[in-house]
């Protein structure tokens, strides 16, 4: 039997595969189909109390939980850090053969508290006592770039997330290559590029505001963002690797592949997928895009935001659409945990 589809992209090409808000079970199978490290976020506990292989479990984490606190807060953390856990140890063997480079698995914490920097920061340190392969997912905005600032000099590996666009990308690479100089720290450092969420906020503005841009187009956007941040990066020497994520078709993926980057993806739909249809594995990080598509886009105001360097300043990085779009979603997840954690007091 021949080599699975992303034990050859591990292979022949420098591309990685990170998994995404897995199951324990879809963990495993991650680890075994070559992925090397992983992800979780704010909607992690709901998607665990919905799955139905995990729900016992995660219901009797938020029993515990109310059961030690009466702050429905401080509840659902315990709940997060609780699933997490789980992952941590699974991929903890991977980071102890090859620490700071494998293994790691990400925690992002109460999303509600997104502008509090103090709060990112105690989360993170708190997190860090789980397990030694944690590493903290703090957002790109104006509060978030605070907290990776503090926690630069406390070595503690850090993923930048929420990075829609290239002004998003440069601030934050230069804010960890200024600090880290004056520290003299240089904990691992991701750096997010998040293609499908990109895609579906341009998707909503086209409908909403009439704008033609065939979705043939559309399709591409993502990826020709990812692509100039990617090439940016390698260009000016900017530390860390470059993490692909929020994809919602293959195409972020093998769109990307043969670059350094590493990319995370959820196991259903997307990882389970690419493995079934066995694509060629095909450098495609270097293709062009042609100038009439790139023209095309530049039609829609936050593409061009975007994709040009000076689009967007540090304070407008939080209510960016594509950011508030990604971010949603995770108070959407927080909201789904904290309503169960109130609906288990009453009966616990």
């Amino acid at each position: 039997m021949g080599k699975g589809y992303f034990h050859r992209v591990n292979e022949l090409s420098p591309t990685r595969f990170w998994i995404n808000n897995p199951t324990p079970e879809e963990a495993h199978s991650a680890i075994a189909a070559g992925a090397i490290s992983c992800t979780t976020n704010p909607t992690y506990a709901m998607k665990q109390i919905t799955a139905a292989s995990e729900q016992d479990f995660a219901l009797r984490a938020v029993d515990e939980a109310i059961r030690k606190t009466d702050d429905d807060g401080q509840a659902a953390d315990l709940v997060q850090q609780k699933l997490a856990k789980r992952i941590l140890d699974i991929f903890l063997s991977l980071y102890k053969k090859s620490p700071r480079e494998e293994g790691f698995v990400s925690i992002q914490g109460d999303p509600f508290k997104d502008d509090d920097p103090e709060h990112i920061v105690d989360e993170a340190l708190r997190y860090k006592n789980l397990a030694e392969n944690f590493i903290a997912k703090i957002p790109s905005t104006k509060a978030g770039l605070k907290a990776i600032e503090a926690l630069i000099p406390e070595d503690i590996p850090i993923i930048a997330t929420e990075v829609m666009g290239i002004p998003q990308a440069v601030y934050t690479c230069e804010l960890y290559e200024r600090v880290s100089k004056q520290c003299d720290k240089r904990p691992p450092f991701y750096l997010t590029h998040i293609t499908g969420i990109f895609e579906d906020h341009l998707k909503n503005v086209v409908e909403r505001e009439n704008i033609t841009v065939p979705a043939d187009i559309l399709w591409q956007a993502g990826c020709i963002v990812a692509r100039k941040q990617y090439r940016i990066f390698k260009e000016r020497g900017y530390p860390g690797v470059m993490l692909g994520g929020g994809a919602r078709g293959l195409h972020h993926f093998t769109e990307l592949v043969g670059s350094e980057m590493h990319i995370t993806i959820n196991w259903k739909g997307t990882a389970d997928r690419l493995l079934e249809s066995d694509p060629p594995v095909v450098y495609r990080i270097d293709t062009p895009a042609p100038q009439y598509v790139v023209h095309r886009l530049m039609e829609i105001p936050d593409f061009r935001r975007a994709y040009l360097e000076d689009g967007l300043t540090v304070d407008e990085f939080k209510d960016f659409g594509p950011v508030v779009l990604f971010r949603n979603s995770f108070l959407k997840g927080w909201s789904f945990l904290l309503d169960k954690i109130r609906e288990r007091r009453e009966i616990v």
